[in-house]
């Protein structure tokens, strides 16, 4: 027996219009009726997502997310209420507005991205000039209400979205690690909390844990002992609103007599040095230079 398929069940569903094909906010639009000008139209969409002023015919014609054939043909529909078999072209004819992808947090080089390509997470990460040691291993992406056209599915409305990815999955290849970003995507590469460690260490200053940290494991991160460790350390916590001092014996942690206790976030271990005393008061530790108290604007490089 042979078995007859039909065309039309031969031919695979047609893709979807690119992100970057269809209208969105800040788009110039121009709207041509062929044969004449009376109707001719250029501008862009309202905050609803219509074509803004295009109003003659009593309804508004919706263009936000939709390709240049789309609105060509919801335009014709509304149009042929009143004028005869009217042909329309439909031509998105400046992308220059769109809103910019803005990256920040632990990358060398914060940057708001005009994107007039396909471009993906990982592309970006590289021109940002790669991640900094602050990094938590984590990144954030936060997609706003119909930013970028995603997830067209006949509706008009697409909610925000926040999605977060390991840098780890990133770096092995997994696909779902890294998204096609889209105009308007905030991309917060976050950055992990700091143990800070002082005194008589080869390279004083934050250590950043990304997972748990023993007193050896930081000690090893900032270089290790300078050479005029005596061996102790003192650890400054900040517990309930107050500062609980803990001695440490780092011989003992070395030799395995003692715990070798894991170190929380912005803790303060104090590494004495020969000759010198206790502290007196717990320290404070300086703040990140990275931490802003004022926001600039990033600078803006186009994808294109």
């Amino acid at each position: 027996m042979t078995l007859c398929t039909s065309a039309a069940a031969q031919t695979a569903p047609p893709e979807p219009a690119a992100q970057e094909d269809r209208v969105h906010f800040g788009d110039v639009i121009d709207l041509d009726v062929v044969g004449g000008f009376e109707y001719d139209w250029r501008g862009s969409v309202t905050s609803e997502g219509y074509l803004d002023g295009v109003d003659a015919f009593d309804e508004p014609v919706f263009a936000l997310c939709r390709t240049e054939a789309e609105i060509a043909t919801e335009a014709r529909r509304i149009f042929g209420k009143t004028l005869r078999d009217p042909q329309i072209v439909i031509r998105i004819v400046d992308r220059s507005n769109r809103a910019a992808a803005r990256l920040d947090g632990a990358i060398r080089n914060p940057t708001r991205f005009s994107i007039r390509r396909k471009v993906f997470l990982n592309e970006l990460l590289i021109l940002a000039g790669g991640l900094t040691d602050s990094s938590s291993g984590n990144i954030t992406i936060f997609r706003p209400e119909n930013g970028g056209c995603t997830n067209i599915s006949g509706g008009r409305t697409n909610a925000s979205q926040t999605s977060r990815i390991k840098i780890s999955e990133l770096l092995g290849g997994k696909v779902d690690a890294n998204p096609q970003i889209s105009g308007g995507d905030l991309i917060t590469v976050e950055r992990a909390l700091p143990i800070y460690v002082i005194g008589a260490i080869k390279s004083p200053g934050p250590v950043y844990a990304r997972d748990q940290m023993t007193i050896s494991r930081v000690i090893s991160t900032a270089g290790g002992l300078a050479k005029d460790a005596n061996g102790y350390a003192t650890i400054y916590r900040r517990d309930r609103g107050e500062t609980r001092v803990i001695d440490v014996d780092l011989k003992k942690v070395r030799d395995g007599g003692s715990v070798d206790e894991i170190l929380r976030s912005f803790d303060i271990l104090d590494v004495a040095s020969k000759g010198g005393g206790k502290r007196k008061y717990p320290p404070v530790a300086a703040t990140d230079g990275n931490n802003r108290l004022t926001r600039v604007e990033l600078p803006l490089r186009v994808i294109e």
